[in-house]
């Protein structure tokens, strides 16, 4: 099927540069579209083949939530609990105002997590955070590197902004703790083995880091894509397991979850259209910076605002990776790419929009 306006788009990121693209759209389950472009790596002797997987950074935060979110069904957490509940080193939290630092006026509450309002940063050089690199060896066990993290001050009071950061890595811990497991072990046996994800990790190999399409840096300045390797300074040890930034997958196994969505394999649909509903007040979404595209932030996920023309539900990733699932629609998509501060991050929130248009 010919889908012309997002061919457009994509058209545009090529001719920004990009080193490589694979995108994949299917509708009502069938791929209806697939666009391969470049190569997969810094020599370009390998030309994109569908088989590469990829750092999808904050795109692994959607796989996260959904864990969480089954384990809600269950009756195991309820959104208005303390995470102290569960993890009792963040049950006295600071928070940094100017150059003092207080009590937090509450506590943090799972709610706060999912909504990115905890009051936590992203910020995985704090003194806490190197010394959990340094008293653990480098390994950064996920549960262990959160009693480090709860030492460090707040950067405003649990639910009175949002603010993008660790807060579904901390989410990870949480499902660690409830399922009584590892939280890779979790995920594998409850979203990838389900929905036949078997190129998918977070905790990837030195032999699965081998499959990974090259990764680049984009300098703004010169223009200029420089190949990185495929390291992921967000999992900050051999042991740790980001839920926020930590997966490696593949074009077609993202595509199975997106479609594990659509199809109910992992979560009801009232529960799904409860994380899809807008969950930010008039206080903390002015905050939040994809309000320009038609969008507000639901439980963990970029969902529709109310009056917008936009239907999907999803997010994106560090390096250009980018998701949607258009219930309204029947279709799903997924976007991937290996470049961090790439020239058309912001214009991946096209793509959803233009695959309507193209589908009237």
């Amino acid at each position: 099927m010919k889908l012309k306006k997002l061919d457009a788009l994509i058209d545009e990121f090529v001719a920004m540069g990009v080193p490589s693209i694979d995108i994949s759209v299917r509708l009502h389950g069938e791929e209806i579209y697939r666009r391969m472009e470049g190569y997969s790596d810094a020599a370009k002797t390998k030309p994109i083949n569908g088989r590469e997987r990829y750092n999808v950074y904050s795109c692994s935060k959607p796989i996260t939530v959904t864990a969480a979110m089954q384990l809600w069904e269950r009756g195991k957490l309820g959104l208005e609990d303390k995470l102290s509940d569960y993890l009792p080193e963040f049950s006295a939290m600071n928070v940094r105002e100017g150059g003092e630092v207080r009590p937090a006026k509450r506590e943090i509450t799972i709610r706060d997590l999912f909504t990115m309002s905890a009051g936590l940063t992203y910020d995985l050089w704090s003194e806490n955070l190197r010394a959990a690199r340094s008293e653990t060896g480098g390994r950064c066990p996920t549960r262990e590197v959160m009693k480090y993290l709860a030492r460090d001050p707040l950067a405003f009071d649990p639910g009175e902004r949002y603010n993008y950061s660790l807060c579904h890595d901390v989410i990870a811990a949480l499902v660690e703790v409830i399922s009584g497991e590892r939280f890779g072990e979790y995920v594998k046996k409850n979203i990838f083995e389900p929905a036949g994800m078997e190129n998918s990790t977070f905790l990837a190999t030195e032999a699965e880091r081998s499959e990974l399409a090259e990764q680049y840096s984009y300098d703004s300045a010169a223009k200029t894509y420089k190949p990185i390797g495929g390291g992921n300074g967000f999992c900050i040890g051999s042991e740790y397991e980001s839920g926020g930034a930590g997966c490696v997958t593949s074009v077609d196994d993202y595509m199975k979850f997106l479609e594990g969505w659509r199809t109910g394999l992992f979560l009801k649909p009232s529960t799904l259209e409860m994380m899809t509903k807008n969950q930010l007040d008039e206080k903390r979404i002015k905050y939040y910076p994809l309000t320009q595209y038609g969008y507000g932030y639901g439980l963990g996920l970029r969902c529709r605002l109310d009056g917008s023309e936009s239907t999907d539900f999803g997010w994106g990733g560090a390096a250009g990776a980018y998701l949607a699932c258009d219930l309204k629609h029947d279709f799903t998509l997924f976007h991937a790419q290996q470049v961090l501060n790439s020239p058309n991050q912001p214009m991946r929130n096209l793509i959803p929009g233009a695959v309507r248009a193209d589908l009237q």
